[in-house]
């Protein structure tokens, strides 16, 4: 079973601007994390995020595809079984939560979390699709 994936508008803008052997790596790490994105502490693939530089993250998960550079920063939320990509990219880890920062920042609360992201269907996400 994988939890549902949804992004951040910015985040889709992120992914959109990856070339297409990037987008098809992103691709299969979504759907290799939707299948257990929890933390590592709890059996899944997650590294927790917490408090760096001036940034407080926590609450927030990281996948770093180290070979490729590129960082995927999320959030879970449980009772949906969801999972809400906030950030992705070929950034520093300080980029990459500066960004997770600042797009958290202006969505407080569930509701304006949800208004924000974008469904990925099962298309956007499996290898080969859009």
């Amino acid at each position: 079973m994988r939890w549902k994936i949804r992004m951040l508008k910015e985040a889709k803008a992120d992914f959109d601007a990856l070339d297409g052997s990037q987008k098809s790596i992103v691709r299969k790490a979504l759907i290799k994390v939707s299948k257990n994105p929890l933390p590592a502490t709890e059996g899944g693939y997650g590294k927790p995020l917490g408090s760096h530089n001036d940034s407080n993250l926590t609450g927030l998960l990281k996948v770093k595809l180290k070979k490729y550079g590129i960082r995927i920063v999320y959030k879970i939320f449980k009772c949906k079984e969801t999972m809400v990509i906030v950030v992705i990219g070929m950034r520093s880890d300080g980029d990459a939560y500066d960004t997770a920062n600042s797009r958290m920042h202006g969505y407080q609360g569930t509701d304006a979390l949800d208004a924000a992201t974008e469904k990925i269907t099962d298309e956007n996400t499996e290898p080969g699709g859009a």
